[in-house]
């Protein structure tokens, strides 16, 4: 039985689950010092995985000082050594492929589409920073000062510490490891309690195998309410680059504005992305890209759509449509290759979200589609009736529901896509493309999408959003922007004259 509800098929744990039963500082496996122990649970049968003793601030200072001291001899190698490493991690976790898979499964509730999916895009970014250090360029800047030379170096932050949510574990985690590891840097990784594997310690093993020297990547395994702070605080990163929550991505902000030492950050926040149908849409088109882009991780992605935004021409169509198809979608055990909807990582992710639902209840949104959770397994969710000022359609729900709205003409649609204090992702469908070019142009958020679903993330294309919805640019050119610092450096050839 999962949670005393779901009848499952016997399931094997992971392969090797006692290889992750220790922290990485040094190059050194090893136990964290805090005398606690915090237990990995499979979301869908609750089972143990792991049982990790933690790590406490001293465990950090020494992971940030290994880095530290590592650093300086990687930043030395030359490209293609650095190159090597990165495209042997790619390849090793194609040999790891059913591993990796597995973890994914029991550990963040993947459903197997989506673990398939993750890793396809770990090793499509692994790949693309294996291209970076021939790319770190680099320039000489004209003066019209005589005999003066004026070049720009662009170099290693240095460390970069990163923390990194459990939705997206081992995606979101090596989008800041590879192109860190990649430039130069050395990192230290603080993964999310609820995936410490597949956030940390399996991407440790890959790299360590891949041939990176010892201390170059460094993982801590730990609570927030312990080692967050000091994470953050510590002298030594010059980067943290953080995947979460606006609440938590706030509090280091405030954080960092009191160290001694202050540094740059990488935020990507959270997100409440409208999908929009526009009068000319083809519906078959759009319910395909809205039910992809609500149900893929029971919605627990930062990119999910949040909002139907539903032209009044369609809306009664789409919604027949939307409902039929959802109503289809199988629930429940992840490792089944049809299963769309698997668990919520935890109850307290649960409760949160059902507290949700009863507030849109309570505030007159109409429900089409539910039913009652088994286990941490929730059905999905659907409302209409919805007005873009209810709660359900304001704050981000992470996880299968979704409100409906409907609107009047495009410019309705294109405020209602606005009115919000997020701007991560959208998507917009009509069979205008241009149109839908306008609109995305208007739209204010970090990525626009035309006649696809709002989530979307290419190796080489710019991901991050506006307003509370983050700080900063990942991926391609733009990650080698976050992940290194220009360095003038002027040459005065013939004497200066000074005015005194």
């Amino acid at each position: 039985m999962a949670h005393g509800l779901l009848e499952t098929a016997p399931r094997e744990s992971p392969a090797h689950y006692d290889e992750f039963d220790k922290i990485l500082v040094d190059g050194t496996w090893r136990h964290g010092r805090s005398g606690r122990t915090g237990d990995d649970l499979d979301p869908f049968t609750n089972d143990v995985l792991a049982r990790i003793p933690l790590a406490n601030e001293e465990d950090v200072d020494e992971a940030y000082r290994a880095a530290a001291a590592a650093q300086r001899g990687w930043a030395d190698t030359r490209p293609a050594g650095r190159s090597a490493v990165l495209r042997r991690a790619a390849e090793l976790m194609d040999a790891r492929r059913d591993e990796i898979v597995d973890w994914l499964i029991h550990e963040s509730g993947s459903t197997r589409i989506k673990a398939n999916l993750e890793l396809g895009f770990t090793q499509a970014m692994t790949f693309e920073a294996a291209s970076f250090p021939s790319r770190q360029e680099g320039s000489i800047l004209p003066t019209d000062i005589e005999g003066k030379e004026s070049r720009v170096y662009r170099q290693p932050v240095g460390v970069v510490g990163m923390i990194s949510p459990w939705n997206f574990p081992l995606h979101l985690s090596n989008r800041s490891i590879a192109p860190a590891l990649a430039l130069g840097n050395a990192a230290v990784i603080k993964p999310a309690s609820d995936t410490p594997v597949t956030g940390g310690l399996l991407l440790a093993r890959i790299y360590e195998e891949a041939g990176l020297p010892p201390g170059v990547l460094n993982v801590v395994i730990g609570a927030g309410s312990e080692i967050g702070e000091p994470f953050v605080l510590h002298p030594v990163p010059r980067v943290i680059s953080f995947t979460g929550s606006t609440a938590i991505g706030r509090q280091i902000m405030e954080q960092i504005a009191r160290a001694p030492i202050l540094k740059r950050v990488a935020l990507e926040l959270g997100g409440n992305s409208p999908t929009v149908i526009l009068d000319d849409a083809d519906l078959d088109l759009a319910v395909n890209t809205a039910v992809f882009g609500k149900f893929l991780h029971q919605g627990q992605i930062c990119m999910s759509t949040n909002r139907l935004v539903v032209d009044a021409k369609v809306y009664d169509e789409f919604v027949d449509r939307f409902v039929e198809r959802v109503r289809g979608l199988k629930v429940g055990n992840p490792s089944d290759v049809d299963t769309v909807v698997g668990p919520i990582i935890n109850a307290s992710q649960l409760k949160h979200i059902q507290k949700n639902i009863e507030k849109a209840r309570a505030d007159g949104a109409r429900q089409l589609l539910g039913g009652e959770p088994r286990g941490l397994v929730l059905p999905p969710h659907v409302f209409v009736d919805v007005t873009n000022d209810m709660a359900i359609a304001q704050e981000e729900q992470f996880g299968p529901v979704v409100s409906i709205i409907k609107v009047s003409g495009e410019e309705e649609a294109l405020d209602v896509a606005n009115a919000t204090s997020y701007g991560l992702s959208a998507s917009v469908a009509t069979r205008d493309l241009e149109r839908g070019l306008r609109f995305a142009l208007r739209v204010q958020a970090g990525m626009t999408h035309v006649n696809d679903s709002p989530v979307n993330d290419l190796p080489n294309c710019p991901f991050g959003g506006e307003k509370n919805s983050g700080l900063g640019r990942y991926n391609g050119k733009w990650a080698i922007e976050e992940f290194t610092t220009p360095h003038w450096i002027s040459v005065q050839h013939a004497p200066c004259h000074y005015p005194f």
